[in-house]
């Protein structure tokens, strides 16, 4: 906790210009390929619950995809996020 980061993921990739991958977008990555066996990523979290303080991280483990809750303000340094890029 002595370190927190600058800035929340959804600066970070408006930052480099992508969007923040959802829940639903979560599961259809995993159901391309197993991805967070190790580690977990942050996932987009809806307004109601982000005023709340609250924050939504998704992984893998035993073949099955997990989403969880965690405190906006925790940060690991394993847990990244997923995004992906609009191309029109």
């Amino acid at each position: 906790k002595k370190f927190p980061p600058h800035s929340s993921v959804i600066e970070m990739a408006q930052m480099i210009g992508i969007h923040v991958v959802d829940e639903t977008m979560y599961h259809q990555l995993q159901a391309i390929e197993s991805l967070d066996e190790k580690t977990s990523s942050w996932i987009l979290t809806d307004p109601a619950l982000r005023q709340k303080g609250g924050a939504l991280f998704a992984d893998t483990r035993y073949g099955r995809v997990f989403i969880y809750h965690n405190g906006a303000d925790s940060y690991y340094e394993s847990r990244g996020f997923r995004g992906y890029l609009k191309v029109k």
